[in-house]
């Protein structure tokens, strides 16, 4: 499997890692949460983490599930990054008590991607709060912690990306694959 994930709580660098990748030339699958975030302001909706907890989460494996499948279809033998995954979603709604469906539960552990998963870890020095990140610095730890449960759970194996410039952690990940 060429499908790899880059996970982990906010404000790890996820995104500025994974577009650092696309600058490489790499094929990226941006974050559909903070996409669905956007929309959802934009179009003043309730699908926002802070409204309706809920058909946020519905969203975001519907968006999720679209983004695997527009790659696996395009069957092309290239490496694809995604800016989290399926069980990202998971682990939300395991974290906010919501009930997690059968189906997704099932989808998740059919829907594989490659099974070394890079976990970013927090670091507080980078750590900012934004129009669609607003989790304090002690939820974006939990969700570290949590992710590593649920990727964990789901038989995936973590890589932990250090703590460096982008450069160099973009380089730790290209070396390992």
């Amino acid at each position: 499997m060429k499908l790899h994930v880059i996970t982990g709580g906010p404000g790890a660098g996820k995104t500025t890692l994974i577009n650092a990748l696309q600058e490489k030339g790499l094929k990226i699958v941006p974050e559909d949460a903070r996409r669905i975030i956007k929309e959802q302001i934009l179009l003043d909706g309730n699908g926002l983490p802070w409204k309706n907890k809920a058909l946020y989460a519905q969203l975001m494996a519907e968006a999720s599930l679209q983004s695997y499948w527009n790659v696996i279809n395009e069957s092309s033998e290239s490496i694809v990054f995604f800016d989290r995954a399926l069980p990202d979603t998971i682990c939300y709604m395991k974290m906010e008590k919501l009930p997690i469906p059968k189906d997704l539960t099932q989808l998740t552990e059919t829907i594989v991607y490659h099974r070394k998963v890079f976990i970013l870890p927090p670091w507080k020095e980078i750590y900012i709060t934004d129009a669609e990140r607003k989790q304090n610095w002690e939820q974006a730890v939990e969700t570290y912690e949590q992710m590593r449960l649920t990727y964990t759970k789901f038989g995936y194996e973590l890589v932990v990306v250090p703590k460096d410039t982008v450069e160099k952690r973009c380089q730790f990940i290209l070396d390992l694959i």
